[in-house]
């Protein structure tokens, strides 16, 4: 049974590229200035605007990482703040060398990557809207509708969820509310916000839409946004890729390749 049309499918593989590698470009980026600030304006001088800083701490012979969060330090040795290059030795990077695009520390080109597949990232996310729209899908498989959003249906599809109990039979070809939720808080609310907030970070963009920065709250409230909006995306990524792997990854991910997917019956 055709469960995904050719648009979608193609939207959905060049989105998951595009974020991956946005997430990549992003993180060596930020790894410039490990720091986030509320505000117009930050610096190290201003710890008042500071809420969250990556570094580390000695003795440099066996150095901590740590990540600091409203002024909750947590140690993250081996992952954030101190991690192991590719040569073996320490490397004193907010996140780890394999994280990040390119490897290591390159902002210029880390900027390139990053500008790149954002412009793909909104291309292709504006296609597979106005699919969405022009289609009915946008109402029809992502909004939950108003019986969906009851607190009966709710509490149904967190329990079945929290048991890993997935729909079968004609239940499986219809997102259930809490899929919805999800996936319209991402397409719909995290990513015009990470788009909104980079473009206010953008100088050029600045120039042309001077309330944009003033939207969020200033340039550096708009990367605390940006970096939160994106963490989001991220989790998602992760609870989307596990769900997928538990509900059975070869018919689901063979569905979003082919188009189709069988129906299995109800047990």
């Amino acid at each position: 049974m055709l469960r995904h049309s050719l648009v979608v499918r193609v939207t959905h593989w060049i989105n998951a590229a595009a974020i991956i590698l946005l997430l990549m470009s992003g993180l060596n980026i930020f790894g410039a200035h490990a720091r986030l600030y509320w505000g117009d304006t930050g610096s190290v001088e201003q710890r008042d605007r500071q809420w969250l800083e990556i570094g580390a701490s000695p003795p440099w012979r066996t150095p901590t990482g740590w990540i600091d969060i409203a002024g909750i330090r947590l140690d993250t040795t081996g992952f954030l703040g101190v991690s192991q290059s590719r040569t073996g030795s320490a490397s004193f990077v907010a996140f780890p060398h394999w994280a990040t695009l390119p490897s290591g520390r390159d902002l210029a080109t880390a900027r390139n990557w990053h500008f790149a597949f954002a412009w793909l990232l909104i291309m292709n996310g504006l296609l597979w809207l106005a699919h969405a729209i022009i289609t009915g899908r946008l109402w029809r498989e992502i909004l939950p509708n108003r019986r969906q959003l009851s607190r009966a249906q709710l509490w149904h599809d967190i329990v079945e969820h929290a048991r890993l109990r997935f729909p079968r039979g004609e239940a499986a070809l219809s997102y259930a509310v809490l899929q919805r939720i999800a996936y319209a808080g991402v397409t719909l609310v995290l990513t015009p916000a990470v788009i909104l907030t980079g473009l206010a970070m953008s100088p050029g963009m600045n120039a042309a839409w001077p309330w944009l920065d003033a939207l969020w709250g200033g340039r550096q409230s708009a990367r605390s946004v940006h970096f939160i909006a994106m963490v989001l995306v991220a989790a998602f990524l992760v609870i989307h890729l596990v769900l997928v792997l538990l509900s059975g990854p070869i018919r689901q991910i063979g569905a979003m390749i082919t188009g189709r997917i069988t129906v299995e019956a109800r047990q």
